[in-house]
């Protein structure tokens, strides 16, 4: 069935998705189209704190963002990578950085160079030839030198969505107040042809962008997409987020520290610290959950805690009919690698590459769909390894950690790399070769072999080029300001409002 020419675009939610897609619809497609957002100030977010990665920066970019200026309005730091602490076993520390980790060839990658000095006991550990783990563990950062440091940003997210939205507004989004009480479907096609407001308000569009949350009001509960769910694989279910005030300077990295039924996070901000408790709901009792929280948090609570409670799966269609799920309503991984933003800015990226100004076509729907399902596939098997891959057996939800069945695709990539130390990264993958060798080697899984390529070098040349890869980053890093200086010259938060 033909469509009528998409003229009229409906976000159907606010907060971070929904500016997001305003401000990049708007920004790039705005002579074309026009943008309507519709929410409600009566219905929260999920603004808890964010973590990103740095393909953020790459968005940011095409927004035509200063990050200065988004930096001081959301209050955020920057982050060179991710702390794990108790994963492998109770008691361990590794690190998950960004950017590469040493130097890698084309015949072989840096694990393989590593692993063979290691075994000749001429390695130091793996993090130590990461410039942004070095740096992020002694509390430094520039946006300057060179190389230059791969970094994301620790952000709150509701002052985020504030700033985004006071780039779309005044670029040509409408935004209408109110509370969707009715979804109008066209009788013919099914598609949605409208929203009602209580106020009486009808505001109809010729495709709606499903920005609504956990409800997912018009993929979910209008169109009755089905929901894939992943609960076999990644078990909790719950979390509890509450900001502190902050008791010290902001490191530049995000903390996951595991407990005995899941982990918490630490997100340092500015002006306070982010925190939460990530749980299963089967081994932990809500209360049980609270207490641990505030047993551990560092800094005097700003508020109760705020439960959030959550399955893990995505839409199987996130375009369905002429609608696109964005954030929460396409689907919800668990934000332990911290991918939520950057799904809802790939989608946003490939929406305006397929954008339907003809109506759109079942090729192109699907064409996005496949997309989106390989990508948020591939992040969900990253993130069932850093549970599957525990020695930990020190309580129930561990042990069914450790002895689930994973999907196929991940228990390929684990033998890989268990028989002969290779990782890979194909094109619809978000986490390169370094990050799936970090977390596994941080895990404690130990290949069986290498490749023999360093075997190419004699023992004192290998030597020789680990030592100077290792000198560079110790020498690089003292020149580096301290990060919360950094920070308050470079973009100091603006104050509260």
């Amino acid at each position: 069935m033909s469509r009528a020419p998409v003229r009229r675009v409906v976000i159907a939610g606010g907060g971070t998705a929904g500016w997001l897609a305003a401000a990049a619809l708007v920004k790039h497609l705005g002579p074309l189209i026009e943008i309507t957002l519709v929410e409600s100030d009566a219905i929260g977010t999920v603004g808890v704190g964010e973590s990103t990665i740095p393909t953020a920066r790459t968005f940011h970019q095409l927004l035509g963002i200063y990050e200065d200026a988004f930096m001081r309005a959301s209050q955020a730091t920057f982050k060179l990578g991710i702390s794990f602490e108790n994963w492998g076993r109770d008691g361990d520390a590794y690190f998950h950085p960004f950017g590469a980790v040493g130097r890698s060839t084309w015949m072989g990658d840096f694990q393989h160079f590593w692993l063979e000095a290691r075994a000749a006991d001429m390695a130091e550990p793996y993090g130590a030839y990461s410039l942004e783990q070095q740096a992020a563990l002694d509390g430094r950062f520039t946006t300057a030198g060179d190389p230059a440091l791969s970094y994301a940003y620790h952000v709150d997210a509701t002052r985020y969505a504030k700033f985004l939205r006071s780039l779309a507004e005044p670029a040509g989004v409408r935004r209408v107040e109110g509370k969707i009480c009715n979804v109008v479907r066209d009788p013919e096609s099914g598609d949605i042809a409208a929203l009602e407001l209580d106020s009486g308000e009808r505001i109809a569009g010729d495709l709606f962008v499903d920005c609504t949350g956990f409800r997912a009001l018009l993929i979910g509960q209008t169109l009755g997409v089905d929901f894939k769910d992943w609960g076999e694989w990644i078990v909790t279910d719950r979390a509890l987020a509450v900001q502190t005030e902050s008791v010290g300077p902001p490191v530049p990295y995000t903390r996951a520290i595991a407990h005995g039924d899941g982990w918490r996070w630490r997100i340092p901000l500015q002006t306070r610290t982010g925190n939460g408790l990530v749980y299963a709901s089967a081994f932990l009792s809500d209360d049980e959950a609270c207490a641990r929280l505030l047993a551990d948090i560092e800094g005097k609570p700003l508020f109760d805690p705020r439960p959030i409670q959550y399955a893990t799966g995505m839409r199987a269609q996130p375009w369905s009919h002429n609608c696109i799920a964005l954030g929460l309503a396409a689907g919800f991984i668990e934000p332990l690698e911290s991918t939520s933003i950057h799904l809802i800015q790939v989608a946003l990226t490939r929406l305006i590459q397929l954008f339907p100004f003809d109506g759109g076509s079942a090729a192109l729907a699907q064409r996005f769909n496949d997309r989106s399902v390989q990508e948020w596939e591939h992040i969900r098997d990253f993130i069932i390894l850093h549970y599957k891959l525990t020695e930990r057996d020190d309580t129930p939800f561990w042990r069914r950690c450790r002895d689930m069945a994973v999907p196929d695709s991940l228990r390929a990539r684990i033998d890989l790399f268990r028989e002969g130390a290779s990782a890979y990264q194909t094109g619809e993958d978000l986490f390169r070769v370094d990050s799936w060798v970090s977390v596994m080697l941080g895990q404690r899984l130990e290949p069986a072999a290498w490749h023999q390529v360093a075997r190419l070098l004699d023992p004192a040349g290998l030597s020789n080029a680990l030592v100077a890869m290792r000198q560079q980053i110790v020498a690089r890093v003292p020149t580096m300001p301290a990060h919360a200086a950094y920070l308050g010259e470079y973009c100091r938060a603006l104050p509260a409002a």
